[in-house]
C-alpha cells in the first residue's frame, strides 16, 4: 500500500518544520496518532489507532529517522525484537511556493493490517483531517 497527499500552506518552511521533524509532535495534529514515547533524538515508539465502526486498529511501530535535510525527512520501521516486521517508511517534503509552503507526505506499508479496503478509506481520511489539522497548528505557531 502506499498513499500520498499534499497541504499547501501559507506559512514558510521554517514555521512547520517543526511539527514534521519530531515524531512527538504528531499526536498535535495527526489524529491517527494516538501516542508517541520518544527512544531518542531520532528513534520513537508510535501507536497508531483508527476506528472502523466500532472496532478499532491499532499498531504500534518503532520509527527511526533515516534522513534529516532542510526540505525533506524519511522515517522507516526500525523495530530491535529480532523478528521480520513488514516495512513501514514515511517520507515528508517541505517546500517553499510563493505563498507560504507545500507539505507532502508519502507513506508506504508493506503488510496488511491497514490494507482492507475500508481501512484504506480510513487512513486516507484520517490523513486528510491530518492535513487541516497541521494547517491549524501552524497558522498558530
Amino acid at each position: 500500500m502506499r498513499y500520498s497527499s499534499t497541504v499547501q500552506l501559507s506559512v514558510g518552511p521554517a514555521v512547520v518544520y517543526p511539527f514534521v521533524f519530531n515524531l512527538s509532535r504528531y499526536v498535535e495534529w495527526m489524529p491517527m496518532v494516538h501516542g508517541v514515547e520518544e527512544v531518542s533524538d531520532d528513534v520513537w515508539v508510535v501507536e497508531l489507532r483508527a476506528k472502523v465502526g466500532v472496532f478499532a486498529r491499532s499498531k504500534r511501530l518503532r520509527m527511526r529517522r533515516t534522513v534529516t535535510s532542510p526540505s525533506m525527512l524519511v522515517f522507516e520501521r526500525d523495530e530491535v525484537d529480532g523478528r521480520k516486521h513488514s516495512p513501514w517508511v514515511m517520507t515528508v517534503l517541505v517546500t517553499p511556493t510563493e505563498s507560504g509552503s507545500a507539505v507532502t507526505i508519502d507513506l508506504s506499508y508493506g503488510g496488511t493490517l491497514w490494507t482492507a479496503g475500508v481501512l484504506d478509506r480510513v487512513l486516507a481520511s484520517q490523513v486528510e483531517a491530518g492535513k487541516a489539522a497541521l494547517a491549524r497548528v501552524a497558522y498558530g505557531a
